[in-house]
């Protein structure tokens, strides 16, 4: 039973929600035929809805069959996380995006799960939309992007948040955005190519030296596109950890050397590459990977199962990618739903 970990889409709810009631959430719906975007108050100007991303239920069951997947663990798209509205909206936002989800996972519960957006950076507020994921929306895990608005995870005081998803035992899948590219970014696909993978990078240095993997020794992070950087960067993490608890930096630093936390995280197969795969595999081991498509988005894998299966893995390790490490990662996937649309590894 393929579990894709990394998967996105938005219930035709919230469009229509935002038809009447844009303004309540401090933002406005813009139609761009074939499709709209939302602009948000506080100035941010989102690129239209992918078709994918919005597409009827019957059109994504059908392509998940195509490619062999049974279940896709849902998240929201991070570019519409909206970080910078004020408090009140930005909560009531969040809201409308977790129970349009859970509802659309409701009504499709062999083959959806969810995993439950938060108000960032409002840690209370967060935390307590923690708790109605984990106990009302029927959430398997969190979702947040790797910066706000400009800022680092680890930078920012989120220890309440933090503290709610352990205590939920809800795991908090990190993926990066760039809703605006930079002027070197803006050509070629660097933003979705370069930025987002050094966004998700930038995360992870945050949260090691910050010290937030240290102060929550339990809680379970999942990074998107195989990691970033991270896993190719380790010795120079470690290089420049050692040079500043010598002293030659003041920044804070993690207890231990970056290259010790890598097993705490997990880590989606999204990296287009077989080479590359194995590489991961090599350094984090193959416990720690879990099947990624990014299902939505131009740089999807369109065959998440065949590219694993490309790098080579036998049958034990390929159903410990597919299925249980997803069950690992996500414990309460057990109390969901059965078998999806397949129902086999092919």
């Amino acid at each position: 039973m393929p579990i894709d970990a990394h998967a996105h889409y938005v219930p035709r709810r919230i469009l229509e929600t935002l038809e009447d009631r844009a303004a309540d959430y401090g933002l406005s719906l813009v139609k761009e035929p074939p499709s709209c975007a939302v602009h948000f108050d506080h100035g941010l100007r989102v690129r239209p809805f992918f078709p994918q991303l919005i597409e009827e239920v019957g059109r994504r069951l059908d392509g998940m069959g195509k490619q062999g997947v049974d279940r896709q663990v849902l998240s929201l798209w991070a570019d519409i996380f909206g970080y910078g509205l004020p408090p009140e909206p930005r909560a009531r936002w969040h809201r409308l995006l977790n129970e349009s989800l859970s509802q659309h996972c409701a009504r499709h519960p062999r083959s959806f799960s969810m995993l439950a957006s938060v108000p960032l950076p409002d840690a209370a507020a967060s935390a307590r939309e923690v708790e109605v994921a984990a106990t009302s929306l029927g959430a398997v895990g969190i979702v947040v992007a790797a910066n706000v608005e400009g800022v680092n995870l680890g930078e920012v005081n989120l220890d309440e948040f933090w503290h709610a998803a352990v205590q939920f035992d809800l795991p908090v899948f990190i993926h990066p955005t760039q809703p605006v590219p930079t002027s070197r970014t803006a050509k070629f696909g660097l933003n979705q190519t370069v930025q987002y993978t050094f966004d998700t990078t930038l995360c992870v240095g945050s949260l090691i030296e910050g010290g937030v993997l240290d102060r929550f020794p339990t809680l379970r992070l999942l990074l998107s596109h195989g990691g970033g950087g991270f896993p190719y960067l380790l010795g120079r993490f470690d290089c420049m950890h050692a040079r500043m608890a010598s002293g030659h930096h003041h920044e804070a630093t993690s207890a231990s050397p970056p290259s010790d936390y890598r097993r705490r995280f997990y880590y989606d197969t999204l990296l287009h590459d077989a080479g590359a795969l194995r590489f991961l595999a090599d350094v984090v081991s193959v416990d720690r990977l879990v099947l990624g498509s990014d299902y939505s988005f131009p740089p999807a894998d369109r065959d998440p199962v065949a590219s694993v299966r490309a790098a080579g893995f036998g049958d034990a390790v390929l159903a410990r990618i597919l299925e249980q490490n997803p069950r690992e990662l996500f414990p309460r996937l057990a109390k969901q739903g059965g078998a999806g649309t397949s129902g086999n590894l092919s």
